[in-house]
């Protein structure tokens, strides 16, 4: 397995998508379940080989991540050949991941205690899982706004 399975709640969520995933490999309800309870280990690879097309799938139309903590903002936009990071620092004792903090950080984005760096960053051979390593690592796929914020903002 390439990537992670997905949770029971993900599986459940794409449930007709698993069925027509199924149906492609020729796999009826009936022998799904027979499969299941006679077979469990071909069944879990059914499972994981379907985690991976869909992370395949999402991975491929990612543009941003964003991972956001405390005192620090990272920021990418995923370009086809590299991806551009802006990283916010916060140099006091503000924490961004709340309300208070993040209003702060608003109203205060040339204080001497806010400081931007940009950097660009080849993907190694594969790049959607370096995408999905900065996911399990905590990032989140955004539509970008917070990128294109402070892209303006900066240069």
């Amino acid at each position: 397995m390439k990537y992670s399975r997905l949770t029971k709640e993900q599986f459940e969520e794409l449930h007709q998508e698993f069925i027509n995933f199924l149906a492609t490999q020729s796999i009826t309800a009936d022998e799904w379940t027979n499969l299941k309870a006679n077979k469990p280990e071909l069944a879990e690879t059914e499972l994981d080989v379907f985690s991976d097309l869909i992370w395949e799938g999402v991975l491929n139309k990612a543009e941003y991540l964003e991972h956001i903590s405390a005192q620090h903002m990272y920021l990418f936009h995923l370009g086809e050949e590299q991806m551009q990071a802006i990283v916010v620092n916060i140099k006091n004792d503000v924490d961004i991941t709340t309300e208070e903090g993040y209003d702060w950080l608003r109203e205060n984005l040339m204080d001497e205690n806010v400081e931007f760096l940009q950097a660009d960053k080849e993907y190694s051979d594969d790049k959607n899982l370096d995408k999905f390593k900065m996911i399990e690592q905590g990032a989140v796929i955004t539509k970008g706004d917070l990128f294109k914020y402070f892209d303006k903002l900066i240069n």
